[in-house]
């Protein structure tokens, strides 16, 4: 097994710089998701510890050893990739066994080595069947169990559930945690679900644009996000951000409502308020919206409209299927220990 380090990692595409001076510490056996938009540079990120994107400057360090200039095969890396990336004309078998072969392994440990991860990963009856007989989600295990075999000191994974329906992703999701904790082998998983993120990572790296927001525990990202961007993408459904201003003590808000805080000194504030924090007060709430749409989820109601006085949409989410009708003003509370406050021009949090 093996720590990761990434030094001031960048990366360019001629002139055009995508990755920023990404620094990270990845400890031993530990599970890191890195989680980000469409084009924020995770894959970039995840095929440049793999070997198949070269370093424009930086240092990749897996197990102490620096290495940007070896190849895939010489980094004792496992990967597990989106499209399974399995031999069609070969069986379950022989594409698990593929890479020990070529690697001039005994028989006898390729036998055992497959059969122990088939055995792992519940797919010994599917060791003579050929990909195209398989289900997707079987196809993701083979993917899996050819990493497996391999006992490497690494496994990276680039989305691997993202061809899987929703109900098989949620099921594939915890069995792949399971298996890297039953392994203990340092891992990286790239996604851009947010909940497939809080749900796997014993940290989350959030990139947006090339660049590190944040690095830390699911609950440090759901509990202090650093920034907008952060606290908007971690989360569901997402935060409510309020245009707001600081007297030195109250926050105003737009319409006028006003919530105590500890912030002293006087400042135009962003506020942010998740859903699931307002709590419903309709005596004196000091945050009223009128409701133009209800979403029953069964476990919670979420109540969509804008904040009063102003065009300002706000989310509210209730426990349990709400007795609230579409037009009804409904008011809230929101607990000062549940604002998050930024800075309106750097988009950073600030605290109270």
């Amino acid at each position: 097994m093996a720590n990761i380090s990434l030094n001031s990692l960048t990366k360019k595409y001629g002139s055009t710089e995508v990755l920023h001076h990404i620094e990270a510490e990845i400890e031993d056996g530990e599970f890191v998701v890195i989680v980000g938009p469409s084009g924020c540079g995770k894959s970039t990120l995840l095929r440049m510890v793999a070997g198949l994107e070269s370093v424009t400057s930086g240092d990749v360090m897996i197990g102490g050893n620096r290495v940007n200039d070896l190849e895939p095969a010489n980094r004792d890396i496992a990967m597990v990739f989106q499209n399974y990336a399995l031999y069609p004309h070969m069986s379950v078998r022989q594409n698990m066994a593929y890479g020990l072969k070529i690697r001039g392994k005994p028989k006898e440990e390729i036998t055992r080595r497959v059969e122990e991860a088939a055995d792992i990963l519940e797919i010994g009856a599917y060791l003579d069947r050929k990909p195209r007989q398989l289900s997707g989600g079987q196809r993701q295990r083979v993917a899996m169990g050819r990493a497996i075999v391999r006992d490497p000191q690494v496994f990276l994974f680039d989305e691997p559930l993202s061809n899987l329906d929703a109900k098989l992703r949620v099921q594939m999701r915890l069995e792949i945690r399971k298996l890297q904790k039953r392994l203990g082998v340092t891992s990286i998983f790239v996604t851009h679900d947010q909940v497939e993120a809080m749900t796997l990572g014993d940290r989350l790296m959030v990139l947006n644009g090339g660049y590190v927001e944040q690095f830390g525990t699911p609950i440090e990202l759901y509990e202090r996000p650093a920034s907008v961007f952060v606290a908007g993408f971690i989360g569901s459904p997402a935060m409510n951000f309020i245009a707001g201003h600081s007297d030195g003590g109250d926050l105003i808000l737009p319409g006028g409502a006003k919530i105590r805080t500890n912030l002293s000194r006087k400042a135009d504030i962003l506020v942010g308020i998740r859903p699931e924090h307002l709590v419903r007060n309709d005596e004196d709430g000091a945050i009223s919206m009128q409701v133009e749409v209800l979403e029953h989820l069964g476990g919670v109601t979420l109540l969509h409209g804008p904040l009063e006085g102003s065009d300002q949409q706000i989310v509210a989410s209730l426990n349990g299927i709400s007795v609230v009708e579409v037009g009804e003003t409904v008011r809230f509370d929101a607990p000062e220990r549940a604002l998050h406050l930024f800075d309106p021009a750097t988009e950073k949090r600030i605290e109270a």
